[in-house]
């Protein structure tokens, strides 16, 4: 399906295709799209485990955004210990922390 999407799409050469799956974190991690990189998107709202749940999603990710920052003051969650959990799965994870209602982080330069 991505293979017939980019064909009709026909994206210039400089241009950025992201392939969002909205189900879960297992079946991303399974197959190969031909993507240059994988990013994982954790919510401060879902819990630091999931990187323990959902091991494969975040041994295949190159980036981790850790989003919704700006709710931190209202929700049982360690930064901290999410990060830390990521990278017991990948120590090579990057992560940017941001929140697109602040803005904080949007501005990290990734790739870097």
């Amino acid at each position: 399906m991505v293979g017939h999407a980019l064909h009709e799409l026909s994206p210039a050469d400089d241009s950025l295709l992201l392939i969002e799956n909205v189900g879960n974190l297992v079946c991303p991690a399974a197959f190969d799209l031909g993507e240059a990189c994988k990013v994982v998107i954790l919510s401060v709202t879902e819990g630091e485990d999931k990187p323990l749940k959902y091991p494969n999603m975040f041994h295949a990710a190159s980036l981790m955004l850790l989003n919704k920052i700006d709710l931190l003051p209202y929700v049982s969650f360690s930064s901290d210990l999410a990060i830390s959990y990521a990278r017991q799965v990948n120590p090579a994870l990057q992560v940017i922390q941001l929140s697109a209602t602040t803005g904080e982080g949007l501005s990290s330069g990734w790739p870097g």
